[in-house]
């Protein structure tokens, strides 16, 4: 069997064969025998480090699955039945959605304040288990305040799934000299939209909507293990696995705000079509019936979307994806109100969906590389925007369709909002020119 190159003589290693920080460098002449060794030390060869970047990533896309999955989306394809079953109101329903989002909005500040890996992992690891509590509780009880309790819980979750764990996942990409994107990770999300469209239409034919809770719980548990064991526990180094330093470069004042500006707009874009889907094309006409499966386009555009945005911001730029993503997402926005029909809806679901997650991996992955050893340090501060928004945009949704019977000018709004942000990103192309980002 052929065995890896034995570390340089005077080249401290760790019980693993790893190489130690500050270790004693090899000498010219034993330079070259190592090389392999710097770059795969005995304790990673490239099979075994292609494997835990899987592993790692995998990590992330079951995290997503049960903090955003399950504990998140489940409720938008069960608001109907929540309405129908439970006596939920509209206003009721914008509002435990902006509750939600409210818990999200506390998560991130907490992760943007913390800047211990450790306690990110810890919390990451709490998070897990609060997204599958925070799922069982929404079973047991009709009482509006303890829905509010419930879902304010699950946006706290939903923060260690989508800035704890995407955090400590991009920095050990970054650490292990692996390309700092986040396309598979953030496949979670969209597989987590499909995968709960699709289980409440099963559901659906057997269940009510408490028992629909209790078995998206038992999915959360299922999810729960990979998303803990996956993930390796953070390193504090501050160096890669070969001993370079990663520094943190943070952007200008000026990009922060107009980014984070941008990102408050994609936020409400975002959240009146994730959260009132499935109730908009319920009340299309020609419609009834047919919201499940337009949640359930929306997943299917989500989950390559990622991987897709990557491809497409490695020839274009970062920001030049970001802009076009932007487009198509009001285009999918507006479809359902302008253009009317199944094809339509279909079309606009599968176009926001391709986009809006689209927008949440790059954006993110941006943040993380201006601060590698505390990734979650600036996505934080960029999900204060996005979840600001998310808080607004629902209430203020319920609201106008509870005064004026129809969703339509919640729709009309995100797409406004939407532009806004677009003006924004063309706004940074300039201060980009100006004050450029990390590579």
């Amino acid at each position: 069997m052929k065995q890896n190159p034995q570390p340089a003589p005077g080249l401290r290693i760790d019980d693993t064969g790893c190489p130690l920080p500050g270790a004693v460098s090899p000498s010219p002449r034993d330079r070259s025998q190592c090389a392999f060794a710097l770059t795969y030390p005995p304790c990673m060869s490239p099979t075994t480090d292609s494997l835990m970047r899987l592993k790692v990533l995998g990590a992330g896309v079951f995290s997503l699955l049960l903090t955003l999955g399950v504990a998140r989306f489940a409720y938008t394809p069960l608001l109907p039945l929540m309405q129908s079953q439970a006596g939920l109101g509209v206003a009721q329903a914008g509002w435990l959605a902006a509750i939600n989002y409210a818990g999200y909005l506390s998560g991130a500040l907490l992760a943007s304040q913390i800047n211990s890996l450790v306690l990110k992992d810890r919390l990451y690891r709490i998070g897990m288990v609060l997204a599958i509590v925070s799922t069982l509780v929404m079973g047991l009880t009709t009482h509006f305040w303890l829905w509010a309790v419930s879902r304010y819980v699950a946006g706290l979750s939903s923060t260690a799934g989508m800035l704890l764990g995407t955090g400590l996942i991009l920095n050990w990409l970054i650490r292990h000299q692996h390309r700092s994107e986040l396309g598979i990770h953030f496949s979670g999300i969209g597989l987590g939209i499909a995968g709960c469209a699709l289980a409440v239409t099963l559901f659906g034919q057997s269940l009510d909507w408490q028992e629909q809770w209790f078995a998206f719980t038992a999915v959360g548990c299922v999810l729960l293990y990979p998303a803990l064991a996956w993930l390796p526990a953070p390193d504090r180094t501050g160096l890669t696995a070969s001993g370079q330093p990663m520094p943190d470069r943070p952007p200008s004042a000026l990009y922060l705000r107009l980014f984070m500006l941008a990102y408050f707009c994609a936020g409400f874009g975002y959240v009146i079509s994730a959260t009132f889907i499935v109730a908009i094309v319920n009340q299309l006409p020609g419609l009834q019936g047919q919201g499940n499966l337009a949640f359930l386009a929306i997943g299917i555009g989500a989950a390559p979307a990622c991987i897709n945005w990557d491809l497409i911001a490695r020839r274009t730029g970062d920001l030049n994806a970001l802009i076009l993503a932007a487009v198509l997402q009001i285009v999918g926005i507006l479809l359902p109100v302008l253009v009317g029909g199944l094809v339509a809806t279909l079309l606009g679901a599968l176009l926001f969906g391709g986009t809006f997650i689209g927008m949440v991996s790059l954006v993110l992955s941006m943040a993380g590389r201006y601060y590698p050893t505390r990734p979650a340090k600036m996505m934080g501060k960029m999900t204060l925007s996005y979840g600001a928004a998310q808080i607004i945009g629902p209430a203020v949704t319920g609201a106008l369709a509870q005064r004026l019977g129809s969703y339509n000018a919640g729709l009309y709004l995100a797409a406004g909002v939407m532009a806004v942000g677009t003006v924004a990103l063309l706004a940074l192309k300039w201060v980009e020119r100006r004050d450029p980002g990390p590579a």
